[in-house]
């Protein structure tokens, strides 16, 4: 079983030694050593080539026997497979303790594949080394900005450890995080798994003081009741959120041939998630959309939510989300409508949810949103019409009247009011232990909205639209219930 110091040697190494680097850069040894660099790594860098060339500034050296004793950690390794063991022996000589393996050839290259395979994982054994892969992309770190994989992008520091059976997911979510600002501590694909496979990292995540929340993809188990009790018990100590490939028998056979995952009984993994306390995704976006959430927002203490909108139709159809979902559209308590009647013109919904009916003045949004969320019945609040005044101001810049006519001061102040808006959100959220999730459609038809930006800059999430802030919402309320169940918040 793989150590917390191996598994420190591979996120966060003293130095590493990209075995088989590569002047050419369609090759992986040019892209690893390229995204090393890049990066900004700040411990020691080596490389190995047979003819010793030089390589993106860096001197490489012929072989690991060339790399100084005790100067690195972690090895990445893109030689051929057959070549691997000889290179561990001498990596292990020099006192590195974990490879990731970018190989292919292995588990997934059938029956003499998976004997290279299991005698690569007795040699690490014997050699007391940590191999991740084979048949992987690569690892990121944030805190060490460790950037070892032969795929882009990186990502934006965060609180998210992620682990993979498909490298190409590893990716799927970095993108995500670029996207929505909502960054990634560790990101790490499993590849074959040969030697630790996805819940060793959950553990691993479950004790890392960078970590906060896990997600994985996976596509098969080989010990169904070891995986439930292992992950029932990195469940007690943190959210984790799971997505599964292989869910149909196509997708199973699709699995076999991608990692030489067997694939396990869908409704089975779907009950066993149940009861671990692992969150089950149905999709790779709500996947990183509910890792998110987790991520910077509080779990609610009930299931009762009130809805905040600048106009109708979007509360209407979050009212039809939430009552499709365990969340409760709370009755708008008598007090709370007293209180809001001083805030709002006549004509406004006087219900939840809250349709501000276009009354709203410079302070409206943010006496109401502060009235709704203080009040103390309300266990979360999903807030609407956040991104109309920035799209106001964004066509008013870019039309040809601007910045005459006055349209430079209103544009100024559209723009800070979305920044108030999304401000006092994450301030009332943080300040009331609250989930506040704000949604609109401008999080991806326009990403640079003032509104958007803002919640980005407050390191919220700023959900595409408010089914999937519900999706997300009940996903939250879901764990929390499971973590009261077993007395754990007491």
């Amino acid at each position: 079983m793989a150590t917390t110091e191996q598994f420190r040697a591979l996120f966060e190494p003293r130095g590493v030694v990209v075995a088989g680097a590569s002047s050419h850069p369609g090759k992986f040894g040019f892209v690893a050593l390229h995204n090393i660099l890049a990066a900004g790594f700040q411990g020691d860098v080596f490389a190995t080539n047979r003819e010793a060339i030089e390589v993106l500034g860096i001197q490489s050296v012929p072989g690991m026997e060339d790399i100084p004793d005790g100067a690195a950690d972690l090895v990445f390794v893109c030689t051929p497979a057959s070549g691997n063991p000889d290179l561990l022996r001498t990596a292990a000589a020099k006192g590195i303790t974990a490879a990731f393996i970018a190989s292919a050839g292995y588990g997934e290259a059938g029956d003499e594949g998976k004997r290279a395979q299991d005698d690569l994982v007795a040699l690490a054994d014997e050699l007391g080394m940590l191999i991740v892969g084979p048949n992987g992309q690569g690892v990121i770190s944030t805190p060490a900005s460790l950037c070892a994989q032969i795929v882009a992008p990186y990502p934006p520091p965060g609180r998210i450890g992620i682990v993979s059976q498909s490298g190409n997911f590893v990716s799927s979510f970095e993108n995500y995080a670029i996207a929505s600002g909502v960054g990634i501590s560790r990101a790490v694909s499993a590849g074959n798994a040969a030697q630790v496979g996805v819940v060793d990292f959950l553990e691993f995540y479950a004790d890392d003081p960078a970590t906060d929340v896990a997600l994985a993809y996976v596509e098969g188990v080989v010990d169904g009741r070891e995986f439930y009790e292992r992950l029932r018990r990195v469940c007690e100590r943190i959210p984790v959120v799971l997505v599964k490939g292989g869910a149909t028998a196509g997708g199973a056979r699709a699995a076999a041939s991608h990692t030489g995952s067997l694939a396990t009984d869908d409704a089975v993994f779907d009950g066993m998630c149940r009861q671990a306390g692992a969150v089950r995704a149905a999709t790779i976006e709500e996947a990183y959309e509910v890792a998110a959430t987790f991520a910077t927002q509080p779990l609610p203490k009930g299931p009762g939510v009130m809805v905040v909108s600048t106009a109708g139709g979007w509360g209407v159809v979050t009212a039809d989300a939430i009552h499709r979902s365990d969340l409760d559209l709370m009755p708008m308590p008598d007090g709370l409508m007293a209180a809001l009647d001083t805030k709002l013109p006549p004509r406004w919904s006087r219900n939840n949810p809250v349709d501000m009916a276009g009354g709203e003045t410079k302070d409206t949004v943010p006496d109401v949103l502060t009235t709704v969320a203080e009040w103390p019945d309300v266990d979360a609040v999903i807030f609407l019409g956040m991104g109309i005044q920035g799209n106001t101001a964004r066509m008013e810049k870019d039309g040809p009247f601007y910045p005459e006519h006055g349209l430079e001061r209103i544009v100024g102040f559209h723009e800070r009011q979305e920044q108030r808006y999304a401000e006092l959100a994450a301030t009332l959220s943080a300040s009331l232990d609250k989930p506040l999730l704000t949604a609109t459609e401008l999080a991806t038809s326009m990403p640079d909205n003032a509104a958007v930006r803002g919640v980005r800059d407050t390191g919220r999430y700023c959900y595409p639209s408010s089914n999937r802030a519900v999706t997300a919402l009940g996903h939250l309320w879901h764990y929390a219930r499971w973590r009261a169940r077993r007395g754990l918040d007491g």
